[in-house]
């Protein structure tokens, strides 16, 4: 095998590791900034419900202060009847007495179906926020093991990078700056190898004159069909 070729191929394996490493950090973080987003959503739901139950109580109170009213007026004017003078004044004052009496009953119907929603919303908020002081005390015991494993996995990674730092500064300028832009392009296979007359990058059949001067290995060749460079190694 060309020696530019073998040092291009030993630079792609500690990539491909480093690649690999930063999968795993990423998939760690990810896994805990979902774990921390559902902590956020059932904070707002708390927060929506808090809100909701404020609103609610608002109404009830100015349901309760109307209704005092009511009441206050219904007795002002039951005391008023006593100094009607004829029937139709009698009779206005019975319909609004009445229709005060009205207006009071569906007052107490809202205010009770209003106290229900506040019992049943902080019943419900108040289990949310059990759910919540128990996710929160597993989430930060979660941060602390993946801190654990991201350190490690970033420690393994600078060793890494170090040997790959090493390797790549053997490699000819002009050569590495095309292996690290096929990288970019080619999701990470810069070089790949060639199976029977197959490229394993894109498992496209080279044209066999290509595969023939592949097989003598003296030159650094490219496939034709995706453009990745080549080389040949039995398995």
């Amino acid at each position: 095998m060309n020696e530019l070729i073998e040092q291009l191929v030993a630079l792609q394996e500690i990539d491909l590791v480093i690649d690999k490493i930063d999968g795993e950090i990423k998939q760690e973080q990810d896994g805990l900034d979902g774990r921390i987003s559902s902590l956020v959503e059932r904070e707002g739901r708390i927060s929506e419900q808090e809100a909701l139950i404020e609103e609610l109580e608002k109404e009830r109170r100015t349901l309760e202060d109307e209704m005092a009213d009511k009441i206050a007026h219904v007795k002002e004017r039951q005391s008023k009847m006593m100094q009607v003078q004829t029937s139709r004044e009698q009779t206005a004052l019975l319909k609004e007495i009445e229709d005060a009496k009205k207006n009071v009953k569906e007052n107490e119907e809202k205010i009770v179906s209003i106290m229900e929603q506040v019992e049943n919303l902080t019943t419900e908020t108040t289990e949310e926020k059990n759910i919540l002081k128990t996710e929160k005390s597993l989430v930060n015991e979660e941060k602390k093991k993946v801190k654990t494993v991201i350190d490690g996995l970033s420690k393994g990674k600078k060793t890494k990078k170090n040997k790959r730092d090493k390797q790549a500064g053997a490699v000819n300028g002009s050569m590495i700056q095309k292996y690290e832009i096929l990288r970019e392009r080619r999701n990470g296979l810069a070089i790949v190898n060639v199976l029977d007359g197959v490229c394993q990058g894109c498992f496209m059949n080279l044209p066999p004159q290509k595969y023939n001067m592949l097989l003598r290995g003296d030159q650094v060749l490219e496939c034709p069909s995706c453009q990745r460079l080549i080389y040949h190694q039995e398995m």
